[in-house]
This record gives structure tokens, sequence and C-alpha cells, in this order.
């Protein structure tokens, strides 16, 4: 097994099969601790976590927080409405200034695609995307990634649909890059103004056809409709948008059997799923949930021994 040598986690692009194949096992070595009656160990006793959020959120933040205490962090958290960033501070001025206060790690959630990378670049200390704009959410792409091999025992030769808004969707540029990586076969489906040109270039199949993507599909990873982004009404109605490509109990009935059901949250029911589905016997969402957690600490672990050597 590959060393962990990375002082930060920003993406799955620039990553290895090597290095994703490390998170996973190191997760699920994590996750043996939340089934203790004590939920914690000292991996990370006297570091300082920092979680900075640009963006509102409520898995991710808490399951990081979650996480570091489960490693014994110190753990901060810093809503920016609050902060100097309302005076006119900068996200590079914010993090030095976090790093002079000592802390370790930075978990960075921010609007801008690439503002992880840009701040990793000026700072000694590691910094963790929590996601980024429209680039990546990699610890979200992760932990889907571990659920599904958790499910179905495997990644290599699997069949993965990802439905929705893929043109606004960090989670699914993060999930076709970490699941092509390890031998998945990605198909994305969206009505065809929701599809960003050039996707095919990482590694994806393309079709704006519901039936032909879950079509022999071993898990569907459900993508919110991110209406707020509508600029001149150029998406579908949401009735419209349910009718065409919802996730039904009618539409599983086709499909296999044992199909894998997932949705990175927050779920729109009747929007992009039924709750039929997302509370049925096919969903996992919040198992993903659960495994955040583990892979979360996973990725604190793993970034902290980076930057001790």
């Amino acid at each position: 097994m590959v060393a962990w040598q990375k002082k930060d986690l920003l993406g799955l692009e620039n990553l290895t099969a090597e290095e994703i194949e490390l998170i996973l096992s190191t997760a699920e070595s994590f996750k043996e601790v939340t089934t203790r009656e004590i939920k914690k160990v000292p991996a990370l006793r006297g570091k300082t976590v920092v979680n900075l959020f640009y963006e509102p959120s409520t898995r991710t933040r808490v399951s990081f927080e979650v996480a570091a205490k489960r490693l014994s962090a110190d753990v901060i958290n810093i809503a920016t409405e609050t902060s100097s960033v309302k005076k006119g501070e900068t996200l590079i001025d914010t993090g030095k200034n976090i790093q002079a206060l000592k802390a370790d790690i930075l978990v960075v959630r921010h609007s801008a695609s690439g503002a992880c990378v840009t701040l990793a670049r000026h700072l000694g200390i590691s910094v963790i995307n929590a996601g980024d704009g429209w680039h990546e959410h990699p610890t979200q792409a992760l932990l889907d990634i571990f659920t599904l091999k958790e499910k179905l025992g495997k990644i290599k030769g699997l069949k993965v649909s990802i439905v929705g808004d893929i043109a606004h969707s960090r989670v699914a540029r993060s999930n076709i890059w970490g699941l092509s990586k390890l031998g998945a076969q990605v198909t994305v489906c969206a009505p065809k103004m929701l599809i960003p040109p050039g996707i095919e270039k990482m590694g994806a199949g393309v079709t704006c056809n519901i039936d032909q993507a879950l079509k022999d599909a071993d898990a569907v990873n459900v993508l919110r409709m991110q209406f707020e982004r509508d600029e001149g009404e150029a998406f579908p109605n949401q009735l419209e948008y349910f009718k065409q490509f919802g996730i039904t109990t009618e539409r599983l009935k086709s499909l296999k059997k044992n199909i894998v059901v997932m949705h990175p949250g927050p779920l729109n029911r009747g929007i992009e799923i039924s709750s039929e589905v997302a509370d049925g016997a096919n969903s996992v969402i919040l198992e993903q949930v659960t495994n955040g957690i583990a892979v979360r600490m996973a990725v604190l672990y793993l970034v902290s021994g980076a930057t001790t050597k």
C-alpha cells in the first residue's frame, strides 16, 4: 500500500487510485471506532482543527467536527457571517491568521472554484477541501465510494449512474474522478442544459434518457436540483423534472433488484427523489452520513501525518 505524503486534500482529480484506496482502508479501520462504547482515539490529541465555512452546511461541517473530536483534536468552528470576512478580510489573510494562531488543519468550504487550491499554496498547514464552487467535494465522493464498496463489495466493474444537476455539482465531478480511477463505469444523466460541455473527457458516459442511464446500473447517485442557480428560467419546472428524471418506486421496478440508491443531501423530496425511495430498502442515504465520519477521520489523520514528517 502506498504511503500518504500529501499535506492537503484538495480533490480527487490529482489522487492516484492507490491513494484513494489508502483513504478507504484507513476509513474502514476508523469505522470500527464508531461501534465502541467510547468512540474516541488519541490519534490527533494536541492538534487543532479549524472549520472555516463560507457557505451553509449541515452534514459536512458537523461530520468534520465529530470526526476531529473522535480523533481527540481540539475543534474551532468559524462562521464567516460573524468573522472579519464581513470587514473585508481576504481568504488568504484569514488563512494566514488562523495559521498564526497555531492551528494544524484548516477545513474550508467556499463558493469559488479553486479557492482551497489557492489557499493551500499560501499556507504551511494542511488544507482540506470541504467543497469549492462547482469544482470538487472530495470527502463527499470518498464517503459515497466507501458506502458503495461496503454495500456491493467492490468498485471495479460497477456501473454507477449520477442523475441530476450535473452542471453545478462538485459532488458529480469528484465522484467521476474517484469512481473512474477505481475501475467503475460512470454515466451522467440530466436535462441537456444541465450537462456541462466536455464532461466526457473526465471519463463519464452521457445521456439525457433516464431509462437508458438506469438500465443495468448497480447504483444511482441522485443529485439535488439547484434551482437557486437557475438563470433566465432555463431549468425545467419542478413537477416536469420529477416526472422525467425523478427516482420513484415505479422506476425501480424495472431495474436491478439490489440497485443502491444514494443522495449527498440535502434531499428535495418529490423533486429528484420520492419519499418512498429515499426511505426504502434500496436507499443508503443515512449510511452515507454515518460513513462520512469514518472517511473524514481518515482524511484528517492522513494529512496530519504528512505535516509532521
